[in-house]
């Protein structure tokens, strides 16, 4: 899963990235407004349960996963190529103090792998008097960079002892049959199913017309990460694109996730709330995106909730414009 910089999760965004007000070409994003619908009850249920675990701020997993990423430096080219060449496998890698102020330790025999870090200092000028060079000391002058060294990192793998805080896809319960009708209703969209090693860490991705899932998830935990990539399908693959940031977009496709999962009586924990939160997403955000989030919510539950009468699948009446293949990962 791909992890974006956070910002003040307690600010309302801008009113351009914020779902549209407006009734909207695409059936996913009109609002549903029959108050006695049990399907509609379910969904208002679940997006208050989530505002709730929105306002209540980030768990303590959370906060101590985003910690411990915050440890990991992010690596020039040069470097990234140079830790790719000397070790392939490598997944997260940090000095020999690093890890130690984690509570790992470097095992013994491990070869580092060499990267090169900056030197920085402060230059002065030789020929200058005494008191200028007091004057600069004063000044403290800013830093400049002087040249590279050489330094060793090591991979994970490579080190023992306490274990690394991991974000917690703590979904559990059984999607039975939900999981081949969401399948089901795909297909009818022309939108393709694939499984992926090669889209790891992240869990699926939504190109526009095709979604990648990362295999050996948990079935709940397939479930959900499929019907969050279909959000993205549903949602995201239009104009609307243009005029709503990454965090709106993981908001709303996770909101839909959540919805849809505890609607089929799948235990969501903090999963959901969690993941809204690491892309900077608060309850101000979703309240603005409710419209969208609860008519694609009932679009996707009205395809997976039918009647063990046999009823064949079928695209709803107008799809979204599938444009450009833009990758939305998850």
């Amino acid at each position: 899963m791909p992890y974006a910089n956070s910002t003040n999760s307690n600010t309302a965004p801008h009113r351009k990235n914020a779902a549209l007000r407006n009734p909207s070409e695409s059936p996913y994003q009109q609002r549903t407004s029959q108050k006695d619908n049990p399907t509609q009850q379910l969904i208002k249920q679940a997006v208050d349960f989530l505002i709730r675990q929105l306002e209540a701020g980030k768990s303590e997993t959370l906060t101590a996963y985003l910690a411990a990423m915050a440890r990991f430096h992010s690596y020039s080219f040069g470097n990234i190529l140079a830790i790719a060449r000397q070790r392939p496998t490598a997944t997260r890698v940090a000095g020999f103090g690093t890890w130690r102020e984690m509570g790992r330790f470097v095992k013994r025999g491990e070869k580092g792998i060499q990267i090169l870090a900056p030197m920085v200092g402060h230059r002065r000028r030789k020929d200058a008097t005494d008191e200028e060079q007091s004057a600069s000391r004063d000044a403290r002058p800013a830093p400049l960079l002087i040249g590279f060294r050489a330094v060793y990192v090591f991979d994970v793998a490579q080190t023992e002892g306490a274990d690394l805080p991991e974000f917690e896809h703590n979904i559990s319960g059984d999607a039975g049959d939900y999981r081949d009708r969401l399948i089901a209703f795909l297909a009818a969209l022309n939108i393709g199913l694939e499984y992926s090693e090669n889209i790891a860490p992240a869990l699926g991705v939504s190109y526009g017309g095709k979604i990648a899932i990362l295999p050996g998830q948990p079935k709940a935990g397939e479930f959900v990460t499929l019907v969050h990539e279909a959000a993205h399908e549903l949602l995201h693959k239009s104009d609307r694109r243009t005029i709503t940031t990454a965090t709106v977009r993981e908001t709303e496709a996770e909101a839909v996730a959540f919805i849809v999962g505890q609607a089929i009586g799948l235990e969501m924990g903090r999963a959901s709330s969690d993941y809204i939160q690491m892309y900077a997403g608060n309850a101000a955000l979703l309240a603005e995106s409710l419209e969208v989030v609860q008519r694609a919510s009932a679009v996707i539950l009205g395809a997976i909730r039918v009647e063990s009468s046999g009823t064949e699948v079928s695209p709803p009446d107008s799809s979204p414009e599938v444009e450009q293949p833009v990758a939305e990962v998850a």
